[in-house]
Parts: structure tokens; C-alpha cells; sequence
């Protein structure tokens, strides 16, 4: 099989009330956690990959990595460009072959944020690539990119209808409460916004900083009207614990082939959990 875009897998999620979980990836053994789960489950996933982890990895390896995988796993997977910020970065990526990208210009001001985000569109409608933008800025950290408290900014519902009309996009990602990251205290999410922004328009919604979110919000975002859910930090925290915890169990393990495996299964484990939380599981 091969890469797709996100449009039909969120559109048919919207239909079955549903979310498809978007896991964040950083090179073989990652990607190789979300897809052998997800096959197992028979659910669809995107794979994210935020501009750090694809100047970490190679473009050109994580494309034949997730082409591979899906060859080999008969599956249609999406390849995700995650916060990308760079009209030319984007481009040069969907040439090379990647179906799904999303366009943060959320630091920007409405009007200049409209501008990018319709540049990028027009350009990747073009390869039949899918565009996620984000109107409403998230507190937390996502690569370098670090945002306080105080400058978090809520997504106002008239504002989302105008921005999707002007845009043309394939999927909104909105701010409602979420953080990128771990919480350090329990989110209070504007339910209220989101039904209010669900109502205006029939664009797919997208949560981001689900890492951490408990399982209730989540399942009532899900109820609401969102039909993607990001996951990133949740993933990294269970891959890294295992791994330190089977190096302390075995101090004279040097071989990567042994000491990765710990890692991959406690991903797994939270991959499992975030699939059935989403609904996901056998819509294939």
C-alpha cells in the first residue's frame, strides 16, 4: 500500500463518531510501535513528525521507513507534517512524497495567519496532500517552540468560520484548554467553545496536547465533534522510562537490538490505551 493524505480518514471518523490518533514518530523503532499496534487493532493512524524529527531522521528515510511499513502491513498510513512553520519546508516535503501537513501560523496575527496558511493550501492541494492550520495558540513546548500560560490564546468560534471559508483547509486544530506537554495541574477545557465551533462549521477539529489529558476529557472532546487527537509526550516519557529501567537491571547491556525492545513495548502499551480511548479499533 502506500502514504494518503488525512481528509477521507477524518472525514470517515466525523461520519462514525470517532478520532483517529495522530502519534508522534522519530525513526524506525517509533514508527514500528504505532504501525505493528495499529494493524493489530485495525485502526487507522498518522504518524507525526514535527521539523525537528525530520532533520533528525532524514525526509528521505522516514518516507521509505512509513512506505515500507505500509507494504508490508497491507495498510494505508499518513505521514504527518506536525507545527511545520515553512511554506518552502512543507513544499519541498510534499514533493518529496508526504500527503498530510500541517501549517502553524498561529504566532501570527489573523490576517497574516489567513495569508500563509492559503499559500500553503493551494500549493498542496495541488500534490493531493490534506492541510491541518491552527487558529489559537497552545501553551506547553513542542520542539523549540515554548509557549507560557499567559500567552495562550482560545479559539474564538466566529473567528474559526471565517478562517476556514478564507482558507479552504482540510482540518482546524483549536485551542480549547489543551497544553503541549505534561500538565502540571488538571486542564479545565472550554467544552462550551468547542460545541460552539462544532456548530458553525463541518470542517474536521483536531486536539492537540492530548498527552496526559485524562481519558474522560478526551472521550468528550471525541462526543463533541473532534476527530483527531495528538499524541507526543505520553509516548516518549513510556519509551525512555523502560529503556533507563532495563539499563539499571542490566548495567553491562550495550546492544541496541536488546535494550530498544523495553522501550517499544511500553510505547505499545500506551498506543493500545490511546486507540481504544479514541474509538479507533477496528474501523479499518
Amino acid at each position: 500500500m502506500f502514504l494518503v493524505s488525512t481528509k477521507e480518514m477524518l472525514l470517515q471518523a466525523q461520519a462514525g463518531s470517532y478520532a483517529v490518533p495522530a502519534f508522534n514518530i522519530h525513526n524506525l523503532e517509533t514508527i514500528q510501535a504505532v504501525v505493528e499496534t495499529a494493524s493489530e487493532m485495525n485502526s487507522p493512524v498518522i504518524l507525526a513528525g514535527t521539523p525537528g524529527t525530520f532533520s533528525y531522521a532524514g525526509t528521505g528515510y522516514l518516507i521509505s521507513i512509513c512506505n515500507e511499513a505500509a507494504r508490508h502491513y497491507k495498510s494505508t498510513i499518513a505521514l504527518h507534517l506536525d507545527h511545520h512553520e515553512s511554506f518552502n519546508d512543507i513544499r519541498n516535503k510534499v514533493e518529496a512524497g508526504i500527503k498530510s501537513a500541517m501549517i502553524d501560523a498561529s504566532h501570527l496575527s489573523f490576517e497574516k495567519n489567513i495569508a500563509l496558511v492559503k499559500e500553503v493550501v493551494q500549493c498542496c492541494h495541488r500534490w493531493d496532500c490534506s492541510v491541518e492550520a491552527e487558529l489559537g495558540i497552545l501553551s506547553g513546548q513542542e520542539d523549540d517552540l515554548i509557549v507560557k500560560s499567559k500567552d495562550a490564546l482560545y479559539t474564538d468560534p466566529e473567528a474559526a468560520v471565517q478562517f476556514i471559508q478564507a482558507t479552504n483547509i482540510d482540518s482546524l486544530a483549536i485551542a480549547i484548554g489543551t497544553a503541549h506537554g505534561i500538565y502540571t495541574e488538571k486542564p479545565q477545557l472550554d467544552f462550551k467553545r468547542l460545541d460552539a465551533i462544532r456548530s458553525k462549521t463541518d470542517t474536521p477539529l483536531v486536539l492537540h496536547g492530548a498527552s496526559d489529558l485524562p481519558d474522560a476529557d478526551v472521550r468528550r472532546c471525541i462526543q463533541l465533534g473532534i476527530t483527531k487527537v495528538n499524541v507526543a509526550t505520553e509516548l516518549k516519557i513510556a519509551f525512555s522510562d523502560a529503556v533507563k529501567k532495563y539499563f539499571n537491571a542490566h548495567p553491562e547491556a550495550n546492544d541496541p537490538r536488546h535494550y530498544i525492545i523495553p522501550g517499544k513495548e511500553a510505547m505499545k502499551r500506551i498506543i493500545q490505551n490511546k486507540i481504544r480511548l479514541c474509538g479507533s479499533e477496528g474501523r479499518l
